[in-house]
């Protein structure tokens, strides 16, 4: 069969985001890149096999993963958009030309099949919106508990319960039935894009808390445009101290979720492991290519769903002979790094093989290596910042800004200590 012929869509119009995707590239310095969004970071062996394939012909080799749990191809110097978007709608991976940079959905790695349903729901409803292609690329969904502050969430209920809608972390009272979750996300978002463009002239809304409270009237206008009341929060009820929606386990992948073999709700197991600094390569990305299902993770990791207790220690092993960390005391627990030299031309160090050289296990606050001072990729949790400047590392910890001062290694590794 031959390659379907899909336009490349020029930039935006710079009242809205420039957020990459895989028919806009971004030119980054070593070549451009394309963002493929994988809503609730959902995954099949085969598409993962397809991005691997992608990868090699046209990129560096490697799969970047980013803390919304999309996939970046870096490094694209010989490649023709027209092939690269052909290539990925044919595998399933670009659903829509006009939508691909809006389907920024988020969800819990372990999540059950009621909430994968929901996403893939979404997901065809925003596509099936032509209006939500205005939304700008930065505009987060998430379905359940997620360690993101997202501008719509949706947290489904037991049967028979009615769903929760949270506005830019807010729980403002506004319920639905559990049928309706979808429509309800749709709409929310339709009322942000009315309230973004009727807002006072300037710089555009790319987020919802950016709109003058802009949760309650979205909230608000949401709730009367459905026929429905708000209803009181319980107490304490909204988000956590981060402003997030996400409560997970301790130990391991930066997001709340924990590494190794992990319980799944249907008595089937999981492996989740860590990508070091979210770079996906080699024998490891050609191992998770042969996984019925694979999801990626905000905390730039990997989960493969649905095995047995043996198949899982199978995996566990084999991920960990591949160079990912599947064990709770791995170095790279809680160390990030933005893309720094020489994939960015505003980096001002080779953060990642620094923070490679430097890091350690350390039972305390994430940290997060960065180029300059624009911090791309950072935590919304407290965590260490290792900001690179002229004159070597700035290590503090945020938000608070307490600096720590001497070698790298020792004043990360001191920051980092609660």
């Amino acid at each position: 069969m031959g390659e379907r012929s899909i336009r490349a869509v020029p930039a935006r119009a710079s009242d809205v985001d420039a957020c990459p995707g895989a028919l806009r590239l971004h030119a980054a310095a070593d070549g451009p890149l394309a963002r493929v969004r994988l809503p609730g970071g959902l995954l099949t062996g085969p598409r993962l096999a397809v991005l691997a394939g992608l990868a090699a012909a046209f990129g560096d080799g490697h799969l970047e993963l980013t803390s919304r749990a999309n996939v970046q191809l870096r490094g694209l110097r010989s490649a023709d958009p027209t092939v690269l978007a052909a290539r990925l709608a044919a595998a399933g991976l670009l659903p829509s030309e006009t939508h691909e940079t809006v389907r920024n959905i988020a969800a819990p790695p372990l999540a059950d099949a009621t909430v994968r349903a929901l996403v893939e729901e979404l997901d065809r409803g925003l596509c099936a919106t032509p209006a939500l292609a205005a939304l700008p690329g930065r505009f987060l969904f998430a379905i359940g508990e997620v360690p993101l502050t997202a501008d719509l969430t949706a947290l489904p209920a037991p049967a028979g319960a009615d769903a929760t809608l949270l506005f830019a972390g807010h729980d403002l009272g506004l319920r639905v039935p559990a049928g309706q979750v979808v429509p309800a996300l749709l709409a929310a978002a339709g009322v942000f894009l009315t309230e973004r463009a009727a807002a006072t002239p300037g710089a555009p809304a790319w987020r919802l808390h950016e709109l003058a409270d802009g949760p309650a009237r979205v909230a608000g206008r949401t709730t009367a445009a459905l026929g429905r009341r708000l209803v009181p929060p319980p107490d304490g009820a909204g988000t956590d101290d981060a402003g997030t929606t996400g409560a997970g386990t301790t130990g391991g992948a930066g997001d709340g979720l924990a590494i190794g073999v992990l319980p799944q709700a249907d008595g089937l197991v999981a492996v989740s492991a860590l990508v070091p600094l979210g770079r996906l390569g080699g024998e490891a990305l050609r191992l998770l290519s042969t996984a019925s299902r694979v999801v990626v993770t905000p905390g730039r990791g990997v989960v493969v769903p649905d095995l047995t207790p043996e198949a899982a220690r199978r995996w566990a092993h084999a991920l960990g002979e591949a160079g990912l960390a599947v064990e709770g005391t791995s170095r790279w627990v809680g160390v990030t790094a933005c893309a720094g030299r020489p994939g960015c031309a505003k980096s001002l160090a080779d953060v990642r093989a620094d923070a490679d050289h430097t890091s350690a296990y350390v039972d305390g606050r994430p940290v997060h290596w960065i180029g300059c001072a624009r911090g791309c990729g950072s935590p919304s949790v407290p965590h260490v910042r290792v900001e690179a400047t002229p004159t070597g590392y700035a290590v503090t910890r945020q938000p608070d800004g307490e600096t720590f001062t001497g070698d790298p290694a020792h004043a990360v590794a001191a920051a980092r200590r609660n």
